[in-house]
């Protein structure tokens, strides 16, 4: 069965528009894979990608799984950035023997991490932060290179299942 799922977030931008954070085209979220038939496995999925990579575990190693980005807004006005995507993933009903669980479309506990990038006009480099569901908020994230502020997200991301 094809399942979409979204996700949804908002980052407060500092006072320095120079560094210009930006969503990045990689996403990884919590999916149970019926490929390897363990729940709650991380999935990475890379915007323009046909499919997905699932990290599998101890009996099955990486390997790849149907998902991919079919949606992929982001906008930004009066100081915030906002990003909604939109992934279509294969399910299909399993029981995870080492859980002794069902599977279920949207995983027991739903997790998502999200990659921006900015480049340091100072230091003329570029760099990567994340953003992720299981964090205390607010949290806030600063230049690797100048550690000027960049972003604080308030509220963690939302998931949850269209179909």
């Amino acid at each position: 069965m094809l399942r979409s799922i979204e996700i949804t977030t908002v980052v407060v931008l500092t006072q320095s528009p120079f560094h210009n954070p930006h969503w990045g085209d990689t996403l990884e979220l919590s999916l149970d894979c019926f490929i390897c038939q363990r729940g709650g496995r991380t999935t990475t999925v890379v915007l323009g990608a046909e499919r997905a990579v699932c990290s599998g575990d101890d009996r099955t190693p990486e390997h790849y799984t149907a998902a991919r980005i079919a949606a992929f807004d982001h906008t930004r006005e009066r100081g915030r950035s906002s990003l909604r995507a939109v992934v279509d993933h294969w399910w299909a009903p399993f029981h995870d023997a080492k859980r002794d669980q069902p599977a279920t479309a949207l995983t027991r506990t739903p997790w998502v991490r999200l990659h921006l990038g900015y480049h340091c006009p100072d230091q003329q480099k570029s760099g990567r932060f994340h953003i992720q569901t299981n964090e205390i908020r607010p949290v806030s994230s600063s230049c690797e290179h100048c550690a000027v502020p960049l972003v604080e997200s308030r509220e963690a991301p939302g998931i949850r299942s269209l179909t």
